[in-house]
């Protein structure tokens, strides 16, 4: 393995949008940096649950659900 190729792992503080803090360890910064979150999965739609539209251009997801819209689980 070649020598001085890999970034500088160490610990680092991250705080969460709510104020919440933990130590881990990343190649951000250096050395006891703190990176502050502006998204995290405490806020975040992805992982909250939050609602998302299907927007129907140009049929596609009529086409899609005519197709496919018999399989899999029902509702």
């Amino acid at each position: 393995m070649k020598a001085d190729i890999h970034p500088q792992y160490h610990l680092i503080k991250v705080v969460m949008t709510d104020g919440t803090e933990y130590m881990t360890r990343s190649t951000y910064g250096k050395e006891g940096d703190t990176l502050n979150l502006d998204i995290d999965p405490k806020t975040h739609p992805a992982w909250t649950g939050g609602s998302q539209q299907l927007l129907d251009r140009g049929g596609r997801l009529s086409r899609f659900t005519s197709r496919f819209g018999s399989i899999g689980a029902r509702k």
